[in-house]
C-alpha cells in the first residue's frame, strides 16, 4: 500500500543516511548510521513506466490519502539498542590532529575513528585523511602486556616500593591544611577584636566590633565543619600492598580477561593516554598517575576540538 514501485515507476531519493551520536552525553562512544525517510515531495520519479504495473497511480494516490487521514505514517521495526562498551573510550587520540578518536562498530568489531572533513583540513592546513581507523582488538593485547609489565616477577619488588612511596608521608592533604589555616587565621582575628573591645574609646562603636566577631565565628565554624568532613588519608603498609599484589596472580591475564567496562575505568584512573600515528602504524602509550580530573587540570575532557585554530 505504500510502495511507489507498484505503480510501475522507478523512485529515487526516498531515504538518506544520517550519522547520529550514540550518546549525546558521551561523544567518545561514537556515531551510528541510520536511514531516514525524505519528504515525499523530494522523491524523484521516473518519467516512464519501467516495471510491470500492479496498481494505477490514481488508486495509489487515493490509498496514501486514506492512510494520512487515519494518522498512520510509514512505520518500521525499531531495533533493540545494545550498548557496546569501548575499552579505550576517552584515552585514544589521533596523532595527526590531537583530537580524541570516537568509537564505532563495524561488522561486530570495535573500531576507533577520527573523521576530519576535507574542507576543515584545508582551512587549518592539516594533512589529514578523511577517516583514520584503528581496530580495538589489534591494540589491546599489546596494551595489556604493557600495563602488566610492572608486575612481572623481576619488577614486582620495585613496583610495590613505588606504590608505597606514591602514598606520600603522614602529612595532611590540601583540604585539611587549608581548613586548619583558616581556623588559625580566625583565632588571630578574634583575639584582635576582643582586644579592641577591651580598649574601647568614645569614637569606637561596639556594635560594629560585635558584628565582626560574629562573622569570624561563623567562618571558624565552617572551617571546623570542613575539617571534620574531610576523610583522613589511609596509608597501606609495605606488607599490605604486597599481599594485595600477590592476590591478583597473573596481572596481565587478569587485565586481559577483565570486564570491558571495568577495564575502561582502570585505564581512565591510570591516566592513560594513547596517541595513534597512522603513517607509522604505531601507538604511543603514556600513564600519569594523578588523581586530579581533567577539569581540575584546566582542560576540557573532550580535548581540544580545534587545536590548529588561531
Amino acid at each position: 500500500m505504500t510502495n511507489p514501485r507498484y505503480t510501475g515507476r522507478q523512485v529515487w531519493n526516498k531515504q538518506r543516511k544520517r550519522e547520529i551520536l550514540i550518546d549525546v552525553h558521551d561523544v567518545t562512544l561514537g556515531h551510528e548510521t541510520k536511514m531516514t525517510w525524505n519528504p515525499q515531495d523530494t522523491w524523484v520519479w521516473s518519467s516512464e513506466i519501467v516495471n510491470p504495473q500492479i496498481i494505477d497511480e490514481e488508486t495509489f494516490t487515493a490509498a496514501q490519502q486514506m492512510l494520512a487521514a487515519r494518522g498512520r505514517g510509514r512505520t518500521s521495526h525499531k531495533p533493540h539498542r545494545h550498548r557496546h562498551p569501548y575499552v579505550l573510550r576517552g584515552v585514544l587520540y589521533c596523532g595527526i590532529c590531537n583530537r580524541r578518536m570516537q568509537g564505532q562498530r563495524n561488522h561486530g568489531a570495535a573500531y576507533y575513528r577520527c573523521r576530519f572533513p576535507e574542507e576543515y583540513a584545508l582551512a587549518n592546513r592539516v594533512q589529514h585523511p578523511r577517516n583514520v581507523y584503528l581496530r580495538e582488538d589489534v591494540l589491546l593485547p599489546a596494551l595489556d602486556r604493557w600495563v602488566g609489565r610492572y608486575f612481572a616477577p623481576h619488577r614486582r619488588t620495585e613496583t610495590i616500593a613505588a606504590i608505597a612511596a606514591a602514598q606520600g608521608g603522614d602529612g595532611e592533604d590540601t583540604t585539611s591544611a587549608l581548613a586548619r589555616h583558616a581556623i588559625a587565621e580566625c583565632d588571630r582575628k578574634l583575639a584582635r577584636y576582643r582586644a579592641a573591645l577591651d580598649a574601647l574609646d568614645e569614637d569606637t562603636d561596639p556594635a560594629v566590633i560585635a558584628r565582626w566577631i560574629t562573622e569570624i565565628q561563623q567562618q571558624r565554624a565552617a572551617a571546623e565543619a570542613q575539617l571534620r568532613q574531610t576523610p583522613r588519608q589511609i596509608h597501606l603498609t609495605h606488607d599490605q600492598i604486597t599481599n594485595l599484589v600477590n592476590q591478583l596472580g597473573d596481572h596481565t591475564q587478569a587485565i586481559a580477561t577483565a570486564d570491558p567496562a571495568r577495564k575502561a575505568d582502570l585505564y581512565t584512573k591510570l591516566g592513560l593516554r594513547l596517541t595513534y600515528h597512522p603513517a607509522e602504524q604505531t601507538v604511543r602509550a603514556e600513564a600519569h598517575l594523578d588523581t586530579r580530573t581533567a577539569w581540575e587540570n584546566g582542560s576540557c575532557p573532550r580535548g581540544d576540538l580545534n587545536p590548529h585554530a588561531p
